[in-house]
């Protein structure tokens, strides 16, 4: 049973940063699919970082570009958003997900990812 868990959300000013850890039991980080997605109040789940596959091609949001970083810790089984120069729009519940089987046109849909964390809250102030 794959188990993901979020941390290291919190409330920060903007301009600031964050590093977000999803621990993951069950599946070998490096193995799937391994993504980031965001939700705030009232809009749905939008894609943010993704490890593509056991690969390294990583890919992003037009709106985090340049600003966050998806990595991860193959060792530990662990991976990380690092979050910079953060805005208030950034803020929303940051989930963890993964996929095993997942086609590369398909990454950016919520809905095709088979495994979720619980989710950690960011809250950008102005």
């Amino acid at each position: 049973q794959v188990q993901l868990v979020e941390s290291g959300g919190g409330l920060v000013q903007a301009g600031g940063s964050l590093r977000l850890s999803c621990t993951v039991s069950g599946r070998a980080v490096g193995s799937a699919t391994m993504a980031w997605f965001r939700q705030a109040p009232g809009k749905e789940r939008e894609f943010v970082a993704n490890f593509f596959r056991s690969g390294y091609n990583t890919y992003y949001a037009d709106s985090v570009k340049g600003r966050f970083t998806i990595s991860r810790d193959n060792a530990k089984n662990i991976l990380f958003l690092q979050m910079n120069d953060l805005k208030p729009e950034d803020t929303g519940v940051y989930y963890c997900a993964a996929s095993a089987t997942i086609i590369y046109s398909s990454m950016y849909n919520p809905s095709r990812y088979n495994d979720w964390g619980q989710g950690t809250q960011v809250t950008v102030s102005s």
